[in-house]
């Protein structure tokens, strides 16, 4: 295992019992001292001065205290014993000690003093700059000939201007974090006190941080995919020369801006659910109910419940009976007949033409002095079979309109032809082509 192994680390964390229990005295003691030492630029403190640092933050805090310049000894004990306070000097017990903030004690104080609220003007700043930084690093390793000029101009860079860079935006991440928590806790504070003259208030307080996000989003998103085009160039140019120290660097850093456009995307996804989940709650509860009168009624009968019942009835829809046996399935063999011989040997017949037949008909109908369609068409229509008749019927009609000279009116009458059929009739005037 490796020292970065999350398992051992942990395991040393529980051996040494390592914890952190600082007061309200206790961070302002260290506040204290710590904008001290940046106003006068002390690196360490004497005692003295942490004792007269101590009883001013008594006289702030708890005023009246009794003892403090004890109290001041145990509080010093103590924030060593949690390693906030490390004695720099050799002098033991011969002498007063000199002191200074460890990096725990500073990290914890800038955390609760810097403005950290991600704005868009510090974000475009960091972000810019970081382009910047990667464009030269980009420039340098095209120029990089070897393993001493990859470390000085690209890994040097990389590990510590870049890095800081990226946790500078990762810093800005955790303030606006911290600061949605407190627009969230102020509209439920404003909720619980004004009820319904505190919408416009929440909705103000809604619009604005959302804008802000959205905009913010913006940035880190088409920043993010930027940096990992400019880091992917530095890298293939890392893989072409072999340097392996390069490569390895470069996906810390790629990783590094993964996690910042992911951050952007979830943060922004979360907000605009809790802003649909508060609009949601302004508008169905809070509008229709501006008087609290259904959330007063709702809040007495859960309180009088013991002595007063109340029940809930719905109508529950019976399930559907299955009124046969659940079989486990069979496998049904495939639909099958037998095979037969469908072929029939061909009959013999007379021919038939009745088409042909049909027309000398029509034409000798026509030459005997047939001068309707309807007186035609019953001379011929009792030789063809009675199946047969529509269909006959119709090619009748098409061989007087060949073989003779048919008269149009603009009215034709229509005639009967014996007992199943009728007919449009036609005027013939002649023969017009007969054989």
């Amino acid at each position: 295992m490796t020292q970065s192994d999350p398992s051992r680390v942990i395991a040393s964390l529980a051996r040494d019992q390592v914890n952190v229990d600082l007061k309200t005295v206790d961070l302002c003691f260290l506040a204290g001292l710590h904008l001290r030492a940046e106003k006068a630029a002390l690196a360490s403190f004497d005692e003295d001065v942490l004792i007269d640092m101590f009883e001013q933050i008594c006289d702030v805090v708890e005023p009246g205290a009794e003892n403090p310049r004890k109290r001041a000894t145990h509080a010093i004990q103590r924030l060593r014993d949690q390693r906030m306070l490390a004695r720099v000097d050799g002098a033991g017990v011969v002498r007063s000690g000199e002191y200074t903030l460890t990096r725990l004690a500073a990290a914890i104080v800038e955390y609760f003093l810097a403005d950290e609220a991600l704005t868009r003007e510090s974000l475009t700043l960091l972000t810019g700059t970081l382009r910047a930084q990667l464009a030269e690093v980009l420039a340098s390793a095209r120029k990089a000939n070897g393993e001493d000029r990859w470390r000085r101009d690209v890994i040097g860079p990389l590990r510590v201007t870049v890095s800081d860079l990226v946790a500078g935006i990762e810093r800005r991440q955790r303030g606006l974090d911290t600061q949605q928590e407190e627009v969230q806790a102020e509209i439920a504070t404003l909720l619980s006190a004004d009820w319904f003259s505190a919408v416009a208030r929440c909705q103000a307080l809604l619009d604005t941080t959302t804008d802000t996000l959205q905009e913010l989003n913006e940035v880190l998103l088409r920043d993010a995919h930027h940096f990992v085009a400019l880091l992917q160039e530095i890298q293939t140019l890392a893989t072409s020369a072999s340097e392996t120290e390069a490569e390895e660097t470069i996906q810390r850093v790629i990783e590094h801006v993964d996690r910042i456009a992911a951050w952007g995307a979830a943060r922004q996804r979360a907000w605009s659910e809790y802003y649909q989940y508060v609009h949601r709650y302004l508008r169905d509860v809070v509008r229709l109910d501006p008087d609290r009168a259904l959330s007063q009624r709702l809040r007495d009968q859960l309180a009088a419940w013991p002595s007063r019942h109340f029940h809930l009835l719905i109508a529950r829809a019976p399930s559907i009976r299955l009124l046969r046996q659940i079989e486990s399935r069979v496998e049904r063999p495939a639909v099958a007949r037998i095979r037969i011989d469908r072929d029939i040997e061909p009959v013999w017949v007379d021919t038939e033409n009745m088409l042909a037949e049909i027309e000398t008909a029509v034409a000798k109908a026509i030459h005997d002095g047939a001068r309707t369609l309807a007186d035609l068409t019953s001379a011929i229509l009792p030789m063809v079979p009675h199946s047969m008749h529509y269909l006959a019927t119709g090619h009748m009609a098409d061989a007087v309109a060949r073989l003779a000279v048919v008269c149009a009116e603009y009215e034709r009458p229509w005639r009967p032809v014996l007992e199943t059929l009728e007919i449009e009739d036609w005027i013939t005037s002649g023969s017009g082509g007969a054989p």
